[in-house]
């Protein structure tokens, strides 16, 4: 894939890409770039690298890749070290958490090579850190982030894609500010918070007490605390503008809490807790590329990362179970029939649409209307439950959906999204829908058709298949339309577009 590829700093991150590419045969030639004379001796002995300089421009000499693994607050002198060495076709990478700070540096001091400079952010770690922990599999099923600017060639990001893919990542793509929000909303807020909780309560006179007192959900909760604050200094500091919103909206959340708990009120307070249980099991499903029922039992108390909650997901697969069954005696006790799914599915959507609050018994706790109940949820309609078929949906009326922050997932419920095309077509915001791997091969089209002809613009992928794109801000209007072929789903999606 590579000639030759020279790493710009010798820890984990860059040590472990040194590794896999060394373990899949990706590069004639691996070698480094680092201050320590030592480490680069000692990336040698451990067979990292081939040779190394301490000149960056040197070692970067003849590079046809470089990967610079280096804190974000070095990266702009790291680049302006090595920009003597690099040749006119080399293509330029990083592993950066905050990427504005990245690329402004790439502005200032490699201005020549922003063509083939690939900004990007492998999502991955260890406790240990250090070249010593550098790991061939570090980046197997996990994610990187490429966030390429406008002067970014498309080769280039396709070939750092390619490298990536080959060494076992899933790869995606953002734009740097999205990348940089969506960071600290989800990575630096959480290690601020756990360091602001420890720090808080070490602060008390009665913090011994505190701490032999406290249990496992404090342990876990405070266990990024033990984070290396020299790293989080600087992305804090890389970050700041981020961060600082991340923590205003935050802060939103918590007085909102705040004041149900000062208030006493009931209702406020299980829908916030409602809506963050549920959400959360959506999020870990997506993470995970399992179901969403699977994510909700998911036992916390166990290990938890993808693999195993992958494992649990498929447990029993290609087992033969045999069940041996024997006379009993009387039964007594009660049934509670499953709802129906089609009902299910449009409960949520009028009780949405409605104003005031609709209460739904006999909910299918199912996959599929899970996923049209957290769609509306990330639309924010307030939804309490379900449990044990019953739901609580609060209505904000026809026009009260507020706009998604991201593309609604709709999972394998086809469903949810053709019904939600007919429904969202005729609102104020964009929204783009998506789902699995399954319902990504789905077609679309015979529900956009008539409402398209009703004044929609939707768009679908080549095939007519998800992802759907749904313009908003359209005036539509009534068709007579005659169904090629008789469908409940189709109806529905032209009634709910009518509404």
């Amino acid at each position: 894939m590579f000639n030759r590829v020279a790493i710009i700093g010798l820890g984990l991150i860059g040590g472990s890409l040194a590794a896999a590419m060394r373990a899949r045969g990706l590069a004639k030639t691996i070698v480094a770039g680092s201050r320590s004379e030592r480490a680069l001796e000692r990336g040698k002995l451990l067979g990292l690298i081939d040779d190394g300089s301490t000149n960056l421009a040197d070692a970067v000499k003849g590079a046809d890749l470089v990967f610079l693994a280096v804190p974000v607050s070095s990266m702009a002198d790291t680049m302006a070290q090595m920009a003597p060495g690099l040749s006119r076709t080399v293509i330029i990478t990083d592993g950066g958490s905050v990427k504005g700070k990245v690329i402004d540096a790439a502005k200032q001091a490699i201005a020549g090579h922003l063509s083939r400079f690939v900004p990007g952010h492998p999502i991955a770690g260890k406790e240990k850190s250090g070249m010593d922990a550098a790991d061939a599999s570090l980046y197997e099923k996990h994610r990187v982030i490429l966030t390429p600017t406008p002067h970014t060639d498309p080769a280039a990001t396709a070939k750092v894609r390619a490298l990536w893919t080959a060494v076992g990542a899933e790869v995606l793509s953002m734009q740097p500010d999205e990348h940089d929000r969506v960071l600290a909303e989800t990575s630096h807020l959480p290690h601020l918070l756990a360091f602001s909780l420890v720090d808080t309560l070490a602060r008390q006179g009665d913090s011994l007490d505190i701490f032999r007192y406290a249990a496992g959900g404090f342990r876990d909760f405070t266990r990024i605390a033990s984070s290396d604050p020299v790293m989080w200094h600087d992305i804090f500091k890389e970050n700041r503008a981020s961060v600082l919103q991340a923590v205003d909206l935050f802060s939103e959340g918590l007085d909102r809490f705040r004041s149900a708990v000062e208030q006493g009120d009931s209702e406020a307070l299980l829908a916030i807790m409602t809506r963050a249980n549920s959400a959360r099991a959506h999020f870990l499903a997506l993470s995970a590329r399992t179901s969403y029922t699977a994510a909700q039992h998911l036992n916390d108390d166990k290990p938890s990362d993808t693999t195993s909650m992958s494992k649990s997901a498929s447990a029993g697969h290609g087992r033969r179970v045999e069940f041996h069954l024997q006379p009993g005696g009387a039964l007594n006790g009660s049934l509670r029939v499953p709802g129906d799914k089609s009902i299910s599915h449009r409960s949520i959507m009028l009780g949405a649409l409605a104003e005031g609050t609709t209460e739904i018994d006999g909910f299918l706790e199912g996959e599929d209307a899970l996923a049209t109940l957290q769609a509306f949820r990330d639309m924010g309609v307030v939804i309490e439950g379900p449990s044990a078929g019953r739901v609580r949906v609060h209505g904000v009326g026809l026009k009260g959906l507020k706009a998604p922050s991201s593309t609604l997932y709709m999972g394998n419920s086809g469903t949810s999204m053709r019904l939600l095309m007919g429904l969202l077509c005729g609102q104020s915001f964009d929204t783009e829908l998506t789902g699995d791997e399954s319902l990504t091969r789905r077609p679309m089209e015979r529900v956009a058709k008539p409402l398209r002809e009703m004044g929609a613009t939707i768009v679908t992928a080549g095939k007519g298949t998800p992802p759907v794109n749904i313009r908003g801000n359209r005036s539509l209007k009534g068709v007579h339309y005659d169904l090629p072929v008789a469908s409940a789903q189709v109806k529905s999606a032209i009634l709910l577009a009518g509404l």
